[in-house]
């Protein structure tokens, strides 16, 4: 049986994170109404501005919680965390094409609720998922690229024992195990820094696994572990 783990170092750096898990299984992913999410999409993301109250982006609260939590680690030069991505391209107008319906929902929920959202295809894990420091030497091949870049030692990543799944704890995943059409099970998580939003989080987590259900068929259920559980069955 496969695990999700957050180790302790993980935990020496971020004490008071939550990560949101939602297992989907029997989903079917496939693409059958584009223009339905782009619609859906392009709502989220004129919801988002509600994150964004004030003129200079950096000085919102959304985007300094997580701009400080990537001061604690080892990072890439310039990778942010991928709700300040999502955040940046609303408050631009650059509105996010569709990639398929589950990245989609999720992708909705990450801008309607202000948290960092992500997925992979828990068939492709090799082992147990991680949530750790990268010992430096981890397989990383990201989309666009076919030469692996391995995460810094020291940086926080998911990974299982192939390698890593995604760097800088949110802002780039690897290609092996992205979410496709063809993808039947799923592994997805929203993340927490900031403990005042708890509330949010459960809202989201909510949401999230009821559009997946409705949209995608499948069943669906949602945990939430902190330093006090730290690891669970996903298999």
């Amino acid at each position: 049986m496969k695990r999700f783990v957050i180790e302790n170092d993980f935990f020496e750096v971020f004490p008071q994170a939550r990560i949101g898990v939602i297992i989907a299984k029997g989903i079917d992913n496939s693409i059958k109404d584009t223009d339905k999410y782009l619609d859906k999409l392009e709502a989220s993301q004129k919801m988002a501005l509600s994150h964004l109250p004030n003129e200079e982006f950096s000085s919102n609260q959304v985007i300094k919680v997580w701009r400080e939590a990537f001061q604690k680690f080892k990072t890439k030069k310039g990778a942010r965390s991928s709700i300040e991505a999502l955040l940046k391209r609303a408050s631009n107008g650059n509105y996010l094409g569709s990639i398929n319906p589950l990245v989609d929902i999720y992708n909705c929920i990450s801008l309607k609720y202000g948290l960092p959202c992500g997925g992979e295809d828990m068939d492709k894990f090799v082992g147990n998922i991680r949530l750790t420091k990268a010992i430096g030497n981890e397989s990383f091949i990201t989309l666009g690229s076919d030469e692996s870049a391995p995460p810094y030692e020291g940086e926080i990543v998911y990974k299982d024992d192939e390698g890593a799944i995604c760097r800088c704890w949110n802002w780039r995943e690897s290609v092996r195990t992205m979410l496709t059409e063809s993808t039947t099970n799923a592994f997805l998580c929203i993340e927490l820094v900031d403990e005042s939003r708890i509330k949010d989080l459960e809202s989201a987590l909510n949401e999230l696994s009821e559009d997946i259900r409705v949209e995608l068929g499948g069943s669906t259920s949602i945990w939430i572990l902190d330093n006090d559980n730290r690891e669970m069955e996903i298999q």
